[in-house]
């Protein structure tokens, strides 16, 4: 019997419950896959405390490691043994065994291990669209990138830097700042000793930055809009302190012409070709050295309460893996 965390009822790190589950056997088009590695993101608390709403029951997590275990009628490209791993799967991955459709799989390289691949395959094709597709980086622009020393930023920074990116970061202590300078950041901005803008306005010598990814939401909006150039970016992509509230778009025009989007990455992947170009993109820096991946925190899939707590307190750096049992 497989096991998986179970929320009946939206709240905090404790509604997820360790209980059994069916999982039965693919459908035509689905595989149905043994979990080795669980990779944790903030998504997973999103939903786990209802911004995202889900029917309940339901599984949270978006992104995990396996080996194929049995394959639908209509599968042809995958087989019983394969490593895989995947990122585009709406929720359900707390767990140790699951259905998946097919398409939404890609194969491990062999150089590159579950862990590895559990904890980047999200975080990394978010890095990825966010540089390659949302914005199109080219070497000498500057970027403001909040959560530095994160999962996202530390893969995004280190990118960004090698794609010859002045990269600014965001972090919450001193010790994350000097993570992040080491993984890609050239300033750090310490927001829990410096104000925000001020700082990017002296590191930019007044000018502001080309773009702002800025994962935190509603507490930083406003500041990341005053850091940005006339007609800058600005780019929510996360809701740490809860979603943006509805804007005048005149603000946008008042601020410099600017830009705004709140992209996801089910709409820069969900088609098979994009997902594979994300996907080799993102295998290539990590197996060039280009970028590194941090596991800074590793929990069996049964104390993911624990782990949700450790993160939402801001104390962990880096990638947060789980490890299945089964």
């Amino acid at each position: 019997m497989t096991h998986a965390m179970v929320i009946h009822d939206t709240g905090g790190p404790e509604v997820m419950q360790w209980e059994e589950v069916e999982v039965g056997g693919p459908a035509v088009d689905e595989v149905k896959i043994q979990q080795t590695v669980v990779g944790f993101n903030m998504i997973d608390t999103y939903r786990r405390k209802g911004l995202y709403p889900c029917d309940v029951p339901f599984i949270t997590g978006s992104e995990a490691a396996g080996v194929v275990d049995v394959v639908g009628s209509n599968v042809t490209d995958l087989n019983p043994g394969d490593r895989v791993v995947y990122a585009i799967a709406d929720f359900g991955a707390y767990t140790e065994s699951r259905l998946i459709n097919a398409d939404r799989l890609v194969r491990i390289p062999d150089d590159i291990s579950d862990e590895i691949a559990a904890a980047s395959f999200l975080k990394g094709l978010t890095s990825w669209y966010l540089i390659h597709k949302t914005w199109q980086l080219k070497e000498g622009d500057c970027i403001l990138v909040y959560a530095a020393a994160g999962g996202v930023g530390t893969i995004l920074c280190q990118w960004a830097k090698h794609l010859g990116a002045h990269v600014i970061g965001v972090v919450g202590s001193d010790d994350k700042a000097r993570l992040a300078k080491k993984y890609g950041c050239e300033n750090v901005i310490n927001y829990s000793t410096e104000e925000i803008v001020p700082a990017v306005k002296e590191f930019t010598g007044g000018k502001g930055v080309d773009v702002v990814y800025d994962s935190i939401g509603a507490d930083t909006f406003n500041a990341s809009l005053d850091c940005l150039r006339p007609r800058g970016l600005m780019v929510t992509y996360g809701n740490a302190t809860g979603a943006v509230p509805p804007i005048n778009v005149l603000e946008l025009m008042k601020k410099g012409s600017l830009f705004l989007t709140r992209p996801t990455l089910g709409h820069y992947a969900n088609l098979r070709e994009d997902l594979l170009e994300g996907a080799g993109a993102l295998f290539d820096v990590i197996r060039s050295g280009v970028v590194k991946i941090l596991i800074n925190q590793e929990f069996d899939l049964n104390d993911a309460v624990n782990a949700h707590r450790q993160v939402e307190s801001r104390n962990t750096t880096g990638a947060t893996i789980f490890r299945c049992q089964a």
